[in-house]
């Protein structure tokens, strides 16, 4: 699959399972919404304390199955590298992945105060695979 195809797919489709390494080597799926940015880089909302995003700091490959609202039906599998961005430098991702993820907030102040409460990162992730290819 073409990526900038992927990268469609993913400005209109926000559901996905996120896959990270533990350290044994085993994957580690988390449900995230995500999107692309402006470069066409997916970027993923979590928690600095999550499992996921001590996973990405060790590992910083990662895949990404995203689907449809209804679930069945279109589906994609990205892989990448992610760069986990932490507050304060995240904060202004924070609100672009919102406004894309969500539209505007109702108040963006405190947005910002509950971004900062739980201690949110993003992932930043430069796609370098998608598919699938061909279909069974």
């Amino acid at each position: 699959m073409e990526l900038a195809r992927a990268r469609d797919f993913l400005r209109a489709d926000h559901r996905a399972v996120l896959s990270t390494f533990r350290a044994d080597g085993l994957p580690q799926l988390s449900p995230v919404l995500a999107t692309v940015d402006d470069e066409g880089r997916v970027l993923v909302s979590t928690r600095e304390t999550a499992v996921k995003t001590k996973n990405a700091r060790r590992d910083p490959r990662v895949s990404l199955c995203v689907m449809n609202e209804g679930f069945f039906g279109s589906w994609i599998q990205v892989d990448g590298e992610a760069e986990v961005v932490s507050l304060p430098a995240a904060m202004d991702l924070l609100i672009d992945y919102y406004r894309r993820t969500g539209g505007e907030h109702s108040d963006w102040d405190d947005y910002r105060t509950a971004m900062t409460r739980e201690r949110r990162v993003i992932f930043r992730i430069s796609i370098t695979r998608a598919g699938p290819d061909v279909s069974g």
